[in-house]
């Protein structure tokens, strides 16, 4: 519990993020103080509350573009909103914090789609990304200023909208001495490159392709819905590599472009594990440890090549669901031993949480009028100020 003097010195904030798994709502309670660049942020609490299965496989075949009427999405949006708003109570429930209370909640929200390359619809240029969970509902259930649709600024302002947490890796981690590298691994992995005493504008970030969304998918398949993951990448290390396999996988366009790019189910989802994996007689385990090595490989790859150039680099800081994968992590630690791999727990802020963490923090500067996104990452004209506020 958090005493009184230190909540009337410091704006409380709550973010709230489901990921491209689709498995569950994380909700961070963070106490944030300072003004711009120059912020402390403390963690308070933290909860992550399961989808129901029922639930997450109607967000699955959503996600998957199978066929839905627009009426299954809206309920699922209000249906979301009652989900996210219940993970915001109940981390402030955690601190023993009332809602009312807080400054602001920042909500992700859930990703059903995202395209961030332009195409053409009747004639015009259009990207365009579709997050749900209605802000409406968690604003009226926590009686709280809520910050919500934090990509459509961007990609408004010709950015592929993500990826947004490179700002908050530049706030928390910057290093007026060395290098850091935030390495996120999500369903999607993803880069933070800061240099050392760097501003803001020096900041490169881009996601380099698939973090575990390959190997769940394979979980997913070979157990029939009984796991969604492989516990420490146990199962993964029994296998053998295919190099066969993880070459083809390797030749996929995404990885030849250059940044700004960003990635999700709708590059490395079903299609992509039926095409690359899945075209061809393998045990489990082969598939797995390849799928590993598919990750630890782009991620090294990507860092070498469109990192390592740039200077050497003090630290590798993880953080997201793969740093529970210890064989994951010994892959990429073995591919880069030139350079230390730290989890960001080391800095304060847990690996699992960091990006709760983060839509708090993006949150809490939309409420100021600041921009959230880096333009020289998403690839935007400008820097915009992220989100739409519901006030309760």
């Amino acid at each position: 519990m958090m005493p009184d003097h230190a909540r009337r010195k410091q704006r409380l904030a709550v973010g709230l993020m489901s990921g491209t798994s689709l498995d569950a709502v994380d909700a961070a309670l963070v106490a944030i103080s300072g003004a711009g660049d120059k912020i402390r942020v403390c963690r308070v609490a933290f909860v992550t509350m399961p989808y129901p299965a029922a639930v997450r496989r109607r967000l699955l075949s959503v996600a998957r573009g199978e066929p839905v009427a627009a009426g299954e999405i809206s309920q699922l949006n209000f249906l979301l909103g009652a989900l996210f708003a219940d993970a915001a109570i109940a981390v402030c429930r955690r601190a023993q914090v009332k809602p009312e209370k807080l400054f602001v909640v920042g909500s992700h929200g859930q990703t059903i789609y995202h395209q961030g390359v332009t195409t053409t619809e009747s004639g015009r240029r259009i990207c365009s990304t579709l997050q749900i969970a209605e802000p409406a509902v968690i604003a009226e259930r926590t009686r709280a200023p809520v910050v919500a649709d934090f990509r459509a600024a961007d990609l408004a302002a010709d950015g592929q909208g993500a990826p947004l947490v490179p700002l908050v890796d530049y706030l928390l981690l910057r290093d007026p001495r060395e290098s850091v590298v935030a390495l996120n691994l999500g369903g999607i992995a993803n880069v933070t490159v800061i240099p050392a005493d760097a501003s803001a504008g020096d900041v490169i970030g881009f996601d380099t392709g698939p973090g575990n969304m390959v190997m769940d998918g394979l979980v997913r398949r070979f157990t029939h819905g009984r796991r969604s993951y492989d516990p420490g990448g146990s199962w993964a290390s029994r296998g053998k590599l295919l190099e066969d396999v993880l070459s083809k996988a390797l030749s996929f366009p995404f990885f030849r472009l250059r940044p700004p790019k960003t990635a999700g189910r709708e590059q490395f989802g079903d299609a992509f594990l039926q095409k690359y994996f899945l075209s061809r007689p393998a045990t489990f385990h082969d598939l797995l440890c390849t799928a590993n090595e598919l990750t630890a490989r782009t991620v090294v790859d990507a860092i070498r090549r469109r990192v390592r150039s740039k200077g050497s680099i003090g630290r590798i800081v993880v953080s997201g669901g793969g740093a529970r994968n210890r064989y994951l992590i010994d892959r990429i630690a073995s591919l880069s031993p030139e350079t230390p791999l730290k989890l960001s727990d080391e800095f304060g802020f847990p690996s699992q949480e960091k990006e709760a963490i983060a839509f708090a923090i993006l949150a809490d500067r939309t409420m100021h009028g600041l921009s959230g996104n880096l333009p020289r990452v998403t690839g935007a004209r400008r820097s915009v100020v992220l989100g739409k506020v519901v006030r309760s």
